[in-house]
């Protein structure tokens, strides 16, 4: 060996004195499971034999306890298998106990999807950590759609907490596309009842959920019509459209069971009792984070200047995510919703008032200049009612304003109402009963 194959292979460490020297084989351990390895193979010096189904697979007991917490409390243990020549594995498929045997030894291993559920199962029971967190790993990138309810199912059996976290997630964010499977409509009772009474289900309205139960009962009419009062129970009918109601109630499906019936009166209620929905308040009257919109951050001041960006918060992850960017700096603004657009009103750029308007499209993520107002403002306030926008009092540079203007999305301009008695500048507007 030449000085640089020396220097790999070895370690000499500093010693205290020139009569001693600790010497350290940088190899050692993967010399010396080769050599286990190839003992293995010859199935020489095996002191075990494993039996899983009709297969018989020789091994070490040292290195099954060196990498298998099963092994080593059973090898260890005052337990009969301790002292049998050969030990039955009762419930694990033979192919993947023969790899994780190998896999002991050699530290490697091949992740396939068809042997995969087989593979996990039998690193569960053997207690092989590193081999359940791999194999784990590599469901999570396999998620989709047509089976994301059976590896979450599976993989709550197997007790692999991240591995069901991660896949009843992607359920919840798909679930459009997940109610199109095989899998859904093969779903038992109560795993319907789990997708139904969850809050995070990614669903734009809740005709999607109700239309999707209905779905899954007629998959297996005779066995799950018994099951759909209680189930529906878990569905937010308030929150339905009046028409749907009205449609559901002459469905053949509901309309002759006398519960389900009085839940969608219930829905009915709701519509036709505003006044009282005060009183009506019950979990079915709560939206699901999906369906309740997104909340937009809009400019404002940071450390230094005005904020030109737009952050939108998503309830159902509970996150924030800047999703554009104004086309220049504004203070003392007014922000609407209008039609599914944001509007931003007036304010002032640090110099002067403005009277400019921009509309953002969250859906298309795109920006319109709208017609500007008549007067410039800034500190107005801005509401929409009934369809029109309505800028409200500021300030235009010089003096109080009290006028208010009126955005007609229709004719697409702006035109002055009815001004208010007093002046007001950085004034709170609000729409209550239409007014």
């Amino acid at each position: 060996l030449n000085d640089a194959t020396l220097s790999s292979c070895v370690s000499l460490e500093p010693c205290a004195c020139p009569e001693e020297c600790v010497f350290t084989a940088l190899s050692h351990a993967d010399v010396t499971f080769r050599k286990m390895e190839g003992y293995l193979r010859t199935r020489q010096l095996c002191d075990v034999t494993l039996v899983a189904g009709d297969r018989r697979i020789p091994a070490h007991r040292l290195v099954l306890s060196s990498v298998s917490d099963y092994f080593a409390a059973m090898f260890t243990s005052d337990v009969r298998e301790a002292k049998q020549d050969e030990v039955k594995m009762e419930g694990v498929d033979p192919d993947a106990l023969w790899v994780l045997v190998q896999y002991a030894y050699t530290g490697r291993l091949e992740l396939r999807e068809d042997t995969i559920e087989s593979l996990l199962s039998a690193s569960c029971l053997l207690q092989l950590s590193s081999v359940v967190q791999a194999c784990c790993s590599f469901l999570m990138k396999q998620l989709h759609p047509s089976n994301c309810l059976g590896i979450r199912s599976y993989a709550d059996a197997q007790g692999c907490n991240d591995l069901q976290r991660a896949a009843h997630a992607y359920t919840m964010e798909h679930f459009l596309e997940v109610v199109g499977g095989q899998e859904f409509l093969l779903l038992p009772v109560e795993e319907m009842e789990r997708l139904l009474t969850s809050d995070d289900i990614n669903v734009p309205d809740e005709e999607t959920v109700v239309t999707a139960l209905l779905t899954w009962v007629r998959h297996d009419e005779a066995a799950r019509q018994p099951h759909l009062p209680s189930l529906l129970a878990h569905v937010r009918l308030p929150l339905l459209q009046p028409q749907f109601l009205a449609d559901l109630e002459s469905n053949p499906l509901l309309r002759d069971s006398v519960e389900c019936q009085r839940l969608l009166m219930e829905g009915m209620k709701y519509h036709l009792l505003p006044q009282r929905r005060p009183l009506l308040q019950s979990p079915r009257t709560r939206p699901r984070k999906a369906t309740v919109g997104a909340l937009f951050a809009v400019g404002g001041m940071d450390a230094t200047k005005g904020a030109t960006s737009i952050e939108q918060y998503c309830l159902r992850r509970d996150t924030w995510r800047q999703v554009a960017t104004m086309s220049g700096r504004r203070l003392q603004f007014g922000v609407a919703v209008l039609d599914g657009r944001l509007y931003v009103v007036g304010g002032r750029d640090g110099l002067k008032t403005l009277n400019t308007v921009e509309c953002y499209n969250p859906h298309s993520k795109t920006w319109s200049v709208m017609p500007p107002m008549s007067t410039h403002r800034h500190g107005l306030g801005v509401a929409v009612l009934e369809g029109p926008m309505y800028a409200v009092g500021g300030h235009d540079g010089w003096s109080y304003l009290s006028t208010v203007e009126r955005w007609d999305p229709q004719a697409r301009q702006w035109s002055f109402i009815a001004s208010m008695a007093t002046p007001r500048s950085t004034v709170g507007v609000a729409v209550l009963n239409g007014k």
